[in-house]
């Protein structure tokens, strides 16, 4: 089967959820947005709020307005979503927790040699490692500050994480599954017993690697809509796939995926490319006829975006984060949000949230291709930028006089 370039785009676009919502409808409940979570499979999680915090842009991006405590009440209160790590720092599903357990029980990979000195100090602290885990059984939860002790072998690094050695514990059994994020208070990390924490409706059974590597596998190929095997594998448990080959020989000849073939602007895209079977009718209808055209800006940290090779193959878009570039390199700026527009990524917006102000900034926007589309997406950007803004709880928009005329005449 051949598919243009642009099907391919539709159909990751429509498999991460972005091809549209009802701005009419009721807004999404708690369980329409942990629906939309299970089907992303992870939201990346990140500190930098020059907005608002990632999971809930990437939320907005295809709900639209909704209520952003719902999902501090899917972590905190029902604990149907909890923190772990996918291809970083995420929120991923509890329903999901034997397909984690896969990286919790092989944590740290002892092939590699990063594994093998994570083993070895554990190992040198035991003792430590038994004092945590004690403190946390009896006082849990608790902050990183009120753990720790003497260390036989304190943490060291050439990085930021030097001398850390509370906290690199905790991340290690973090990773093993040991331990769990119950909480926040003032921005920290409360820490308990991953036994306690997670609730008794958590799935515990375990499955064998190569069930639970055709689980995931399948799951972030639906999230992805077409994806080659790389694309897979750096998807949803990103890098855990082990024995990924074998498994989608398999579901290719029980079915479950179908191979394409990707028609670029001068010849096939290296492949192989695969399609979930499930996702055919939706190949088919957008193949004949796409969707209506929509418009919305994506979290820098966005499921979409995450692979950027990726995305140039398919978008011709070449995402790079400025936010650590020194503020005289930087290209497009700070917090950038890709424009997506149908299925193309036409631009970049650099805003920023004053709060005490209530005012978003646009400091701002750079266009792919042609400067003369400015005019023909004011509509549609401007209404993203507006459904941003109230989502936002902004009064007032500032444009700066980067962001193009006819933009600047719709926000005014």
């Amino acid at each position: 089967m051949v598919i243009s370039l642009a099907t391919a785009r539709r159909l990751a676009i429509a498999g991460q959820q972005l091809a549209g919502h009802d701005g009419s409808a009721s807004p999404p409940d708690a369980d329409a947005v942990l629906a939309l979570v299970h089907r992303l499979g992870c939201l990346q999680l990140d500190p930098i709020q020059a907005v608002a915090r990632s999971p809930l842009l990437v939320l907005w991006s295809r709900l639209g307005s909704y209520r952003p405590e719902l999902l501090d009440s899917l972590l905190w209160e029902r604990r149907a979503l909890f923190e772990y790590w996918a291809h970083a720092a995420s929120i991923v599903c509890t329903e999901d927790y034997p397909l984690h357990r896969l990286r919790m029980r092989t944590y740290p990979a002892p092939e590699t040699l990063e594994g093998r000195r994570v083993r070895q100090w554990l190992a040198d602290n035991a003792g430590l490692r038994r004092r945590t885990l004690l403190a946390l059984r009896r006082r849990g939860p608790l902050p990183a500050r009120e753990l720790g002790g003497p260390a036989a072998v304190a943490w060291s690094s050439p990085g930021w994480t030097d001398g850390r050695t509370v906290d690199r514990l905790l991340f290690f059994l973090w990773r093993q599954g040991r331990v769990l994020v119950a909480g926040r208070q003032g921005g920290h990390r409360l820490w308990d017993l991953a036994e306690r924490w997670l609730p008794p409706t958590t799935p515990r059974g375990r499955l064998s690697t190569p069930n639970a590597v055709r689980c995931a596998a399948e799951r972030s190929l639906r999230a992805l809509g077409v994806a080659r095997p790389g694309h897979i594998r750096g998807h949803f448990t990103s890098g855990h796939y082990p024995g990924l080959p074998a498994v989608l020989r398999q579901l290719q000849a029980r079915g479950r995926i179908v191979p394409v073939e990707v028609a670029g602007p001068t010849g096939a895209l290296p492949g192989p490319w695969y399609v979930h079977a499930d996702d055919l009718p939706r190949l088919e209808r957008l193949a004949d006829q796409p969707a209506p055209p929509r418009t919305t800006l994506l979290s820098p940290f966005d499921n979409l975006i995450r692979d950027r090779p990726r995305t140039r193959l398919l978008f011709d878009f070449d995402f790079r984060m400025e936010i650590y570039v020194p503020a005289a390199q930087r290209r497009h700026g700070y917090y950038v949000m890709p424009i997506l527009h149908g299925d193309r990524l036409v631009g970049r917006l650099d805003p920023v949230l004053d709060r005490r102000q209530q005012r978003l900034r646009l400091r701002a926007v750079h266009l792919e291709g042609d400067p003369a589309a400015a005019a023909a997406l004011a509509g549609p950007v401007v209404g993203a930028i507006q459904e941003l803004a109230r989502f936002l709880g902004a009064r007032t928009i500032a444009a700066g006089p980067e962001v193009p005329a006819a933009w600047r005449r719709g926000l005014a």
